[in-house]
């Protein structure tokens, strides 16, 4: 009998051991500042329980301080009311809203500098083969800033340079990651076009499709794509000098299949400029556009859910996939990752509208950016696509982009 005893004792202890650590761990994760909209206060969850006390753990309230812009309430929590886990400052924000976007977009822009795409062999008059470049200690992804003290506007400058020097030294300004250098490089006359060349593949300009998150009327702010814009061949984040937006039309879709992503084809033309962009960040393309988009017009502005208001569940995607026309999709927010800092996936999501799998087979390229909506609130927008699951991807959080062009930080 006493053995018996002494095994529900230790099966007891295991499992008040087990919900005492489990009850730890999961205080414990909680964020020292939580940002929420002022009036939605009962929406900050400890995961999926509310921050209220409960015979776990209790809440109290220890300080408040105020501002022209937000309140802090200071929090102590505490495990069985008796021991002292963190402290967490719910920051109260005052409410943000703007117009969702969901419209394709087109986007064109000038990097700063010169790109270093690639390295190519020059064969001299003497039959030898060599690249310049490569002698000089030049990498793919260094942008080249200057040349002989001159500025690289384009990559007509440059090859003017080039030309100029017939063969004596240029020097070039680089910058490198964070870096600024200098290199030497010495051209060399190619036998196949009697032009000094220093073997090098450069770029300093792209452009695509993409889809618009949002706007707002106020300041004519947009952001769009929800990521950044990178070079297709280094895969580094452009630097931009300068760049465009445009009215753009989806012509037709490539389906997403498994293990090959799918892609909306859009056009759009230099007449149909409707803003600037001036940032190319993690969180997306930023820039101002004075006079609003037309078929924004009908559209008003909501608000904007902060990451501690956003739930597992039900949500809707705005998209474009034919033409201009923007429509409402469903999709299931499936998972939610606490972040400090901006990310393209704060969340992952799942695509379940009929319509949408039927055209698209789920998430296509030329997608990113476009709204996630839920409870009438604008939460994040899609960024990337599972290659082998077209159909779930990720999603960002609106908060990141606002706070990119200072809309809600």
């Amino acid at each position: 009998m006493k053995i018996k005893y002494t095994k529900i004792l230790i099966t007891l202890s295991i499992i008040i051991a087990v919900t005492f650590s489990f009850a730890f761990v999961k205080v414990a994760s909680l964020p020292s500042v939580v940002k929420i909209t002022n009036n939605k206060l009962e929406l900050v969850n400890l995961s999926d329980k509310k921050l209220k006390s409960n015979f776990i753990y209790t809440v109290e309230a220890f300080s408040k301080n105020s501002s022209t812009s937000n309140q802090n309430i200071n929090l102590n929590v505490k495990l069985f009311g008796l021991i002292p886990v963190k402290k967490v400052t719910l920051n109260l924000k005052p409410e943000v809203k703007v117009i969702p976007g969901g419209k394709p977009v087109g986007i064109k822009l000038l990097t700063e500098g010169i790109i270093v795409v690639g390295f190519s062999d020059v064969e001299t008059k003497n039959g030898k083969k060599e690249s310049p470049g490569v002698g000089a200690g030049i990498e793919i992804g260094d942008i080249l800033l200057e040349a002989n003290g001159e500025e690289l506007v384009d990559i007509n400058t440059l090859s003017n340079t080039i030309s100029k020097s017939k063969g004596k030294i240029v020097k070039f300004k680089i910058k490198r990651k964070d870096s600024i250098i200098s290199k030497s490089i010495n051209p060399i006359e190619s036998d196949e076009s009697s032009q000094y060349k220093i073997g090098l593949w450069v770029r300093n300009s792209t452009s695509g499709v993409g889809t618009l998150t949002f706007y707002e009327e106020n300041s004519g702010k947009f952001g769009a794509l929800g990521h950044p814009i990178n070079d297709v061949d280094t895969g580094k984040m452009l630097s931009i000098k300068e760049g465009s937006t445009y009215n753009a039309k989806i012509i037709s879709v490539e389906k997403g299949e498994k293990g090959k992503p799918g892609e909306l084809r859009g056009v759009f033309t230099e007449k149909d400029k409707v803003g600037s962009l001036n940032k190319n960040t993690f969180s997306g393309v930023y820039g101002i556009s004075p006079e609003m988009w037309s078929d924004l017009q009908s559209k008003k502005a909501i608000p904007i859910a902060r990451q501690s208001e956003v739930k597992e569940g039900p949500a809707k995607i705005l998209a474009c996939v034919d033409g201009t026309e923007t429509k409402e999709y469903d999709i299931i927010i499936e998972r939610l990752n606490s972040q400090t800092k901006p990310s393209p996936k704060s969340m992952i999501i799942k695509v379940i509208d009929n319509e949408l799998l039927e055209k698209t087979g789920g998430i296509v390229q030329g997608m990113s950016g476009s709204p996630i909506i839920q409870d009438g609130k604008l939460v994040g927008a899609v960024t990337h696509v599972f290659v082998n699951k077209p159909n779930m991807g990720y999603g960002i959080y609106i908060e990141w982009m606002l706070n990119e062009v200072k809309l809600a930080s």
